[in-house]
């Protein structure tokens, strides 16, 4: 479980194919590397990863045929940065709000203006997940716990404020590129059950 919340943004020093899986080594701050184990759990671009080897500043995680399939990790190349945040802690706070790590969709930039001191970002919305995204709803974005602005039959806009576009990686996208999107889980149990039920009364 995770906050959407970026502690640190690590970059990315080799990408090894291994059959249609991929093993990434980053290089990442301290605040990420230092109490990092074995096995514990890391979200890169909001994907939810195992730690199988550590070399302090860096560290290796498994991306398995799925999530290549699902996310945009397999389109890395070295030198590029990648929003890391680290699994919440029991104890910790909650700042962004509840995500999983497992990615739901890759979506496109497709458009992008300056407004004052935000960047509005615009990302495609298949219709499948068109029900699961309400405006001042919650959506991450390469990780990062926003705020939906605005959505549209194909696509919906969030805003980053400028302490998110100084930590996140998302300043760097250019139109076309490939983010990683998850839904928010409530809007996720709450599209099943009004499947199953027919709709709600």
């Amino acid at each position: 479980m995770f906050t959407g919340i970026i502690q640190n943004q690590g970059t990315l020093n080799h990408l090894q194919h291994v059959g249609r899986a991929l093993n990434l080594t980053i290089t990442a701050a301290p605040i990420i590397t230092t109490a990092l184990k074995l096995g514990d759990s890391v979200a890169v671009n909001g994907a939810c990863l195992t730690v199988v080897a550590l070399a302090t500043p860096a560290f290796t995680v498994n991306v398995m045929p799925e999530s290549v399939t699902r996310t945009n990790l397999g389109q890395l190349r070295p030198g590029q940065s990648v929003n890391l945040e680290r699994a919440l802690a029991a104890n910790g706070r909650l700042d962004g709000h509840f995500v999983l790590g497992h990615v739901d969709y890759q979506g496109t930039l497709l458009r992008q203006r300056h407004d004052q001191t935000a960047i509005k970002l615009f990302f495609s919305l298949p219709a499948a997940y068109q029900s699961q995204l309400v405006e001042k709803g919650s959506v991450a974005v390469n990780g990062v716990s926003l705020t939906v602005v605005t959505v549209q039959a194909t696509s919906f806009e969030i805003d980053l404020i400028p302490h998110s576009q100084q930590t996140t990686n998302l300043t760097q996208l250019k139109i076309g590129d490939a983010v990683n999107i998850e839904t928010d889980i409530l809007g996720k149990y709450m599209t099943k059950q009004s499947q199953l039920s027919g709709g709600f009364s």
